[in-house]
């Protein structure tokens, strides 16, 4: 088992001013908290830069295009797209899931077909497949977990038939913390055929990811989970596939020619963009990319992977503490305390200058499987330490005191 001293800890709490000393955020899958560096570079962008990209002929639209690009050739290096035309601008992961929901399964699916998720799916992983499944008539097959909640590669092998033409996984639970094998599981989806979705949202702040390398067909992810600004996130897709989509909204940028007889449209990915785009959000996503490779993903997963297992090993020795997810799991760690409602749990550990989540997580279905309402979540990110640990375990004896 990993543990904080077989690793370098990260040295990086100075870089988030918001987070005072004493506090111990633990909400990171919900949402990361912001390095100066980010918060600069939106700053600037609204500050001494600011201006539109793609319409002005002066100078300065021309630098902030030119700016806003880069980004876009940023996140597809960072995620070895073979070309930034791959990279379309969303508002986050959600949009993204139902860009291809609406622009690919809307317009390929058809009654008879198949959607294939997994027990452990976000809801925005979920919701927008059955409202396409509604329409067209496709139907929905879920792969169960494994005994260490998991999904189950071999399930799903077993259950996959020609008739399922798109599989859309989670690449990392944002409950559980659990992994997907990605290559796996695309390589069993195109046996049949099939198209796969990733969700890396929870994936991309930890895991070296490149999707050329997963051989999936589409990937999303969040940048505010990437410790980059919210209302900008990616969705990435293989590039004949984004030529053979139809535009989702209409509207400035992303057209070729309008008349009132007929309107043509731009290629990918501006056929993607309606509108004004978020700008200063693309520069704040660039700017978190570059602070997480200059600290290195194989540091963070190393870092979080010794912060869990000293997590997982303290709760471990709490009678009253259930555990989910894997031993190895990524940055994630859910648990439950009997008697005592995860509300309850972190109210108290608020209290205690400790932030965690306690919900469902949107992901209703899972909370079914694993046969709770709700569970507490503790999610780590690069500015965590052993004292953030520490402070939880702490709090959580608290509980089981009062609670007693």
């Amino acid at each position: 088992m990993t543990t904080l001293t077989d690793t370098r800890p990260l040295d990086v709490l100075a870089d988030f001013p918001a987070i005072p000393a004493g506090w111990a955020y633990l909400d990171t899958a919900a949402t990361a908290q912001k390095p100066q560096v980010v918060i600069d570079a939106i700053t600037r962008g609204y500050d001494t830069t600011y201006a539109t990209v793609h319409r002005g002929v002066y100078q300065r639209s021309a630098d902030m295009t030119l700016a806003y690009e880069a980004a876009r050739k940023r996140v597809a290096g960072f995620i070895g797209a073979a070309s930034p035309d791959e990279i379309v601008f969303v508002r986050g992961a959600t949009e993204g899931i139902n860009l291809v929901a609406q622009c690919w399964a809307g317009t390929q699916l058809k009654a008879g077909d198949r959607i294939l998720l997994s027990t452990l799916e976000h809801h925005s992983n979920i919701v927008p497949w059955q409202l396409v499944a509604e329409r067209v008539g496709a139907a929905i097959d879920v792969v169960p977990l494994t005994a260490d909640h998991c999904i189950d590669l071999d399930a799903m092998a077993a259950m996959i038939t020609p008739d399922h033409k798109l599989v859309a996984l989670a690449h990392v639970s944002n409950v559980l913390g659990s992994v997907l094998d990605a290559k796996r599981a695309a390589d069993i989806a195109h046996s049949v055929g099939a198209k796969i979705l990733l969700d890396g949202c929870q994936a991309v702040p930890r895991l070296a990811v490149d999707v050329s390398a997963l051989d999936c067909d589409f990937y999303v992810f969040s940048g505010h989970k990437l410790y980059g600004p919210t209302g900008i996130g990616i969705l990435w897709a293989r590039a004949e596939l984004l030529d053979a989509m139809p535009p989702w909204h209409g509207g400035g940028a992303m057209i070729d020619k309008v008349t009132f007889a007929r309107t043509t449209y731009a290629p990918p990915p501006a056929r993607f963009e309606a509108g004004t785009p978020h700008i200063v959000g693309a520069l704040g996503l660039h700017a978190a990319i570059d602070y997480v490779e200059s600290i290195g993903l194989d540091a963070i997963h190393a870092h979080e992977t010794a912060l869990v297992a000293k997590t997982r090993e303290a709760l471990s020795q709490i009678n009253s503490v259930t555990l989910y997810g894997p031993e190895e799991s990524a940055g994630i760690v859910s648990f439950s305390i009997e008697g005592v409602h995860p509300h309850d749990i972190g109210t108290i550990l608020d209290e205690a200058k400790v932030a965690i989540r306690a919900g469902h997580h949107c992901a209703q279905p899972l909370m079914e499987a694993l046969g709770v309402p709700a569970t507490a979540r503790a999610s780590f990110g690069v500015y965590n330490g052993a004292a953030d640990v520490d402070a939880l375990v702490k709090g959580i004896e608290r509980v089981t005191r009062i609670f007693g």
